[in-house]
């Protein structure tokens, strides 16, 4: 599926990295989130995506892959999507996808691959198109903020007028934030992802200002473009020397002379705190970039055996996001954000070793209605389970929710963990939201946690 630019070698020598430097923007106040050049969670942890890329739309069967790249170590899954290029993918089979990156304790990056090429491929859909496809799918993406990034279109223009990337890419960022989305946006780069004209690299700073939540990380596509250490690392210095929140969205390996340099793709992004995505699974046309043969997890290629288990590979340095439970680091690389809602989070009380404490706070609210999120937080021992009790003082009610079971009874409501995210390490975290009904008063009603 890649279009390898083996004869544009020469062209990559990088121009000097710039000296100048950009505030960093103020991030989103839920869900994953840029914060300088970091991804970071809802609770301020940074967050460094290693994973890989999987072909569902063609191969929609394939569901025992989720938890195979998990097993070998994945902390995220960048999984191809399609809203009519080829057969589209359904808001239900999207929701699927969703709950079995979730099951598999996986950061979802969800790619709209119906744009690649668009310019040049006379197939592809336009920027504006797939966001199309994205609003189409809104029911079952609101809510998910905390798991699932949205990779607006796959490489969105080929090598034809590459020139047009920037101005397609800031109508399609502001277009999803109109109508309503705070996920964190992924942005691929022009020239079928690999950029050697350089669009994005001049003119990132005009589409990461483009979004009005601050939210939105940078994608390049490493093929043979960068099949040099040299043009590796000048590209990935440039976007540090400015600032900008970037990904390696997907890159191959090196099985000829040729071919991009995933050895220091690999190390320098370990370097650098840099998130990777390798391409792919199985199931190419080119069998040559399968990681596995037949989709058969045991049945590593010589790509699937270095990704995973080589030096700098995933499953030496991927770390699970700590809303699955992951391992919390002592000093967050940025604060978590307040809350923009008109009230307090309120804190359960402490727990002793083996319980939980919660949070619960509203995240956004409007004329009769508001959403909510509880973060639940295991004490000095880890958890099986959880349930977070709060009763209402103003009437209000609970008409929809996800990554828990809620019930109520009256103005009492009881949340309960979900199958995926009741287990927590000792000071582990997760979270649940929903939304609500309000009238007259939205007031935020004191938490309770018990541990299983």
């Amino acid at each position: 599926m890649k279009r390898r630019l083996a004869t544009l070698g020469a062209a990559l020598v990088a121009a000097a990295a710039s000296v100048l430097f950009h505030v960093a923007p103020a991030y989103a106040a839920t869900g994953l989130h840029v914060s300088g050049t970091d991804i970071v969670e809802a609770n301020g942890q940074k967050f460094v995506m290693r994973g890989i890329n999987h072909m569902h739309t063609w191969y929609t069967g394939q569901t025992q892959s989720f938890a195979d790249i998990k097993a070998k170590g994945a902390n995220t899954l960048r999984v191809v999507l399609s809203g009519g290029r080829w057969t589209a993918n359904s808001a239900a089979d999207v929701s699927n996808v969703i709950s079995l990156c979730k099951a598999n304790k996986m950061i979802c990056v969800l790619e709209n691959h119906d744009t690649t090429g668009y310019g040049e491929d006379a197939a592809a859909y336009s920027l504006d198109q797939a966001v199309n496809y994205w609003v189409s799918l809104k029911s079952v993406l609101v809510g998910q903020e905390d798991y699932v990034v949205i990779n607006i279109g796959n490489e969105p223009i080929g090598n034809t007028n590459a020139g047009q990337w920037t101005a397609a890419t800031v109508a399609a960022i502001q277009k999803m934030r109109t109508n309503g989305f705070e996920h964190l946006l992924m942005v691929d780069a022009p020239n079928w992802g690999q950029d050697w004209q350089y669009t994005m690299r001049d003119n990132g700073q005009t589409v990461l200002d483009a979004d009005t939540r601050k939210n939105t990380v940078l994608s390049i596509h490493m093929y043979a473009v960068f099949n040099t250490a040299s043009s590796i690392t000048a590209y990935l210095d440039h976007f540090k020397s400015r600032g900008w929140p970037l990904v390696i969205g997907e890159f191959g390996w090196r099985f000829d002379s040729s071919q991009v340099d995933h050895e220091t793709i690999l190390s320098e992004a370990v370097k650098r705190d840099l998130g990777y995505l390798g391409w792919s699974w199985g199931g190419n046309t080119d069998p040559i970039l399968d990681m596995v043969t037949n989709f058969n997890a045991s049945a590593l290629t010589t790509w699937g055996d270095r990704i995973f288990n080589g030096a700098n590979g995933i499953k030496s340095t991927a770390k699970e996001a700590t809303i699955f439970g992951g391992p919390v680091s002592p000093s967050p690389s940025s604060p978590s954000p307040s809350s923009p809602s008109p009230s307090s989070p309120s804190p359960s009380p402490s727990n002793p070793a083996g319980g939980c404490t919660a949070t619960y706070a509203i995240t956004g609210q409007w004329q009769g209605g508001f959403q909510g999120e509880v973060k639940v937080t295991a004490g000095s021992a880890a958890i099986n389970g959880w349930t977070v009790n709060w009763t209402y003082a103003n009437g209000q009610t609970v008409t929809s929710h996800w990554s828990s079971t809620i019930t109520s009874s009256g103005s009492a409501v009881t949340a309960r963990n979900a199958a995926w995210n009741g287990r927590l390490s000792a000071g582990g975290t997760t979270s649940f939201g929903f939304l609500g009904s309000w009238t007259g008063t939205n007031s935020v009603p004191a938490v309770t946690c018990a541990a299983a």
